[in-house]
């Protein structure tokens, strides 16, 4: 049985993994253990977020879980550190859990190669300074983007309160034809449950947090299983060929 492991910043929409550990069923654990900080959307406080303590403390936290795999599961407390600082994070977690480790902001780039996606959207719950972060993280994978918006919302917990009419709005009034998909980057954000609403209001696929998350986190325990209930990426999607680390 694959376990991927997840350090999930204090409490906001956690409860999408164990609803994905359902749709998988036994043959799949995603234990999460929670870090603390403030959970405001701005640089000083992401960048503490996710510095190397708090995410050894999180693997510390899981260690009990003996997973295959342990995941940062926060965009921007990744993407804040730029390309080769959350190449250095996820190395540092790497070592600290002494499992292969990864990020949501990784976990997007491989997702996107997964499925070819070279030109999207990005509808972002994040303040503009921030989100424009996630655009130059993005670009830096290879993925063109065709547009980029924000809402502005200044921390997780408001975020955590969206409702599920919200979430699909935001992904479909941010929708751009030229997109290949639309990119959703906020793990506060409850979206599992809503992704194939999306894709069908889209005609295209949709990536959220932590839909990439549980993803990569189950492609570096090596076993991704198939559901109808997770959007295109967990229908068809192989992961990229490459050496399973960040």
């Amino acid at each position: 049985m694959p376990t991927a492991g997840f350090i999930y910043p204090d409490h906001a929409a956690e409860d999408d993994y164990p609803f994905a550990e359902r749709l998988f069923g036994d043959g799949v654990a995603l234990p999460v253990r929670h870090i603390y900080g403030t959970d405001l959307h701005a640089v000083p406080e992401l960048l503490d977020l996710g510095s190397e303590r708090r995410l050894a403390e999180g693997a510390a936290l899981l260690a009990e879980h003996e997973p295959d795999s342990v995941v940062w599961a926060c965009t921007s407390g990744s993407f804040v550190y730029e390309w080769d600082g959350a190449h250095e994070q996820v190395e540092k977690l790497a070592a600290a859990a002494g499992k292969p480790a990864s990020s949501t902001s990784f976990a997007f780039v491989r997702a996107a190669e997964a499925l070819s996606l070279r030109r999207v959207a990005v509808a972002a719950s994040y303040p503009a300074d921030v989100a424009r972060y996630f655009v130059d993280f993005l670009a830096v994978g290879g993925i063109e983007i065709v547009s980029m918006s924000s809402e502005g919302i200044d921390t997780a917990a408001e975020v955590g309160r969206l409702s599920p009419e919200a979430v699909v709005r935001l992904a479909v009034r941010h929708d751009h034809p030229a997109a290949d998909a639309v990119l959703i980057p906020d793990t506060a954000m409850r979206t599992l449950g809503v992704i194939p609403a999306i894709e069908e209001k889209l005609g295209k696929p949709v990536l959220t947090a932590n839909q990439v998350t549980i993803w990569e986190g189950l492609r570096l325990a090596g076993d991704i299983p198939q559901t109808d209930r997770l959007g295109a990426l967990f229908r068809a999607a192989r992961p990229p060929d490459e050496d399973r680390k960040a």
